[in-house]
């Protein structure tokens, strides 16, 4: 008897098709590459000594590779997936510009600020950001490391809210805003447990918007606003550059 049930269950339940395996076993191999050769420590474990770098440069190229990293494993190879392996276009995973919402994109960071300033006062953010102490130094430091840092937004809004919400949406519908939301949560982990729990809200709100404007770009552009923010505000309540 149970075991009717059990098969009735599954021959009722819709399983995933193939683009929905493509995207369920790429995603998590991707995020293992990402994880293990395409972070800060990895370069400066593994690559530092290659380009006979020196000063800032050498401190600020860790940060460069985390961007171009995030830009190859989480932009180029799912838009090489999708066209390669699943047929089909970028476009139709959000890969495409739209200023669709755009208001509320702007809501939400100017409903962010009083959050982040708050945040930037506690001694987990204070100290967690920025992430390389020499950008606290002057403001020329600043803006290099961000030109290096921020990038790797642009794959992580491509690669959750894009590749992996919009892989999963015409099968599953906005369940699939539930299914990024963990593997999205994970790579905050590390990071101040507030924060983390935060992405949890974050990633399905944005996710949800990209959804309705068939675009993840404003949400790129946000989560870069708000990163950028965040690493000014706890320079700002420490002392300001050169404290």
């Amino acid at each position: 008897m149970l075991r009717r049930e059990i098969a009735a269950a599954f021959k009722h339940k819709p399983g995933p098709g193939r683009r929905e395996l493509v995207v369920l076993l790429s995603v998590p191999v991707l995020m293992t590459i990402s994880y293990y050769w395409g972070t800060t420590a990895f370069y400066r474990r593994s690559l530092s000594g290659w380009f006979g770098l020196q000063g800032e440069a050498a401190q600020l190229a860790p940060y460069a590779w985390w961007g171009l990293s995030s830009l190859l494993w989480r932009v180029l190879v799912p838009c090489l997936l999708i066209v390669g392996i699943l047929r089909s276009k970028p476009e139709h995973f959000g890969f495409k510009l739209s200023s669709q919402h755009a208001k509320i994109y702007l809501l939400l960071f100017l409903g962010m600020l009083p959050l982040l300033y708050l945040a930037s006062q506690r001694s987990g953010f204070a100290s967690t950001y920025p992430f390389y102490g020499g950008a606290r130094r002057s403001w020329q430091l600043f803006v290099l490391y961000e030109l290096c840092y921020l990038p790797q937004f642009v794959g992580v809004e491509a690669f959750f809210r894009g590749y992996l919400t919009f892989g999963l949406y015409p099968r599953y519908g906005y369940a699939s805003l539930l299914i990024m939301a963990g593997p999205y949560c994970a790579i905050h982990f590390g990071k101040p447990p507030l924060e983390t729990f935060g992405s949890i809200l974050a990633g399905i709100a944005l996710g949800f918007l990209a959804l309705r404007s068939r675009s993840w770009y404003l949400g790129a552009l946000l989560h870069i606003a708000v990163a950028a923010t965040m690493d000014f505000l706890a320079i700002w309540n420490n002392g300001g550059f050169g404290a």
